[in-house]
């Protein structure tokens, strides 16, 4: 059976801040660890008035703080956005300061919009294919120091943190495959290449130090409510949220409304339809058998749970529900 993780995006919702949103996700974290839960991972995001997570690496020090035994990481840092001697550091700090639970999950694209990248301060003439490069030489940061090495990452030399491969394409298939890392997909909201990407990184798997043999994880939305009509009206938050992106119009997250009708088009549904159709949204009979479902189809070792939900106290339930199914 595939082991149940967390992603938490640090939802920002309307009427809410940053504050709040960064304590819900420390709480989540906290009730996580005690239901069982195997990693608890946040990602990277800018100029998202709906995410807090931007500063990842601070964020997974206020999580790993606050809880004592789950694993805590990134899925994920966004590489291109900065020089990998930098996520060596601080992720070295990380594994120093909490050994034995952190995770860094190295995704290709610069999560955010173009002018955003080019505040980042990075050579916009760089592009995704340097990201190869970069992964080699941010492994190259935790491995021991060798004789005559110049540059070293200080804490992070020798301390193997693990690495992972995050994707919504089959670009990071092959590469986490060529590399022998481990393997994430996006299917939370760009399921299309899902099984494609999955059944590369399997066929062409090479052991490495870290791994010795295939292993993936698949993103899923998450919303189990004592019904199903309950579950489908927490689940309009996220439509809307994703309504809101297509038109190029991103905010806060909304509270669930009664229906959707009347508030996107026949095309804006069926596109988020598609988006979203990695999904489990019901009372606990309904997300049990489309969670198996995924299971079943992908093969996943472990399913990575996520939830933008208005409702703190809704999205504690929904993850409790799911960790009750889970002991089951």
């Amino acid at each position: 059976m595939a082991v149940f993780s967390i992603l938490d995006l640090s939802p920002i919702v309307k009427g809410g801040d940053a504050a709040v949103a960064l304590d819900n996700t420390r709480d989540l974290a906290r009730h996580a660890e005690r239901w069982g839960y195997h990693r608890f991972w946040v990602a990277e995001h800018h100029n998202m008035s709906g995410i807090a997570s931007a500063a990842t690496a601070l964020v997974i020090q206020h999580i790993a703080a606050g809880t004592s035994t789950i694993r805590v990481g990134a899925g994920g840092i966004m590489l291109p956005n900065h020089a990998p001697l930098i996520i060596a550091e601080q992720f070295g700090t990380l594994a120093a300061l909490y050994p034995g639970r952190i995770d860094l999950g190295l995704g290709r694209a610069p999560g955010t919009d173009q002018r955003t990248a080019r505040a980042l301060r990075r050579n916009m003439g760089d592009s995704g294919d340097s990201f190869p490069q970069d992964v080699l030489e941010l492994q190259s940061y935790f491995r021991p120091v060798q004789p005559g090495q110049a540059v070293r990452a200080v804490p992070g030399a020798g301390l193997d943190v693990p690495i992972w491969l995050l994707g919504s394409s089959l670009f990071s298939a092959q590469l986490a495959a060529e590399l022998g890392l481990p393997f994430a997909f996006a299917s939370h909201f760009a399921p299309a290449y899902m099984q494609s990407a999955i059944d590369i990184y399997r066929s062409r798997f090479k052991p490495s130090a870290q791994l010795q043999k295939p292993y993936v994880a698949v993103g899923v939305n998450l919303f189990a409510a004592a019904d199903d009509a309950t579950a489908q009206r927490l689940f309009t938050s996220l439509q809307q949220q994703f309504l809101n992106l297509v038109r190029g119009v991103p905010g806060q997250l909304s509270p669930p409304v009664d229906s959707m009708d009347g508030l996107w088009s026949p095309d804006e549904k069926s596109h988020i339809d598609r988006s979203l159709s990695c999904s489990a949204v019901g009372s606990p009979q309904t997300v049990a058998a489309q969670l198996r479902a995924i299971e079943e189809s992908t093969g996943a070792d472990e399913l990575m749970l996520t939830a933008l939900m208005y409702d703190h106290a809704a999205r504690l339930r929904s993850f409790e529900i799911a960790s009750r199914l889970r002991a089951a």
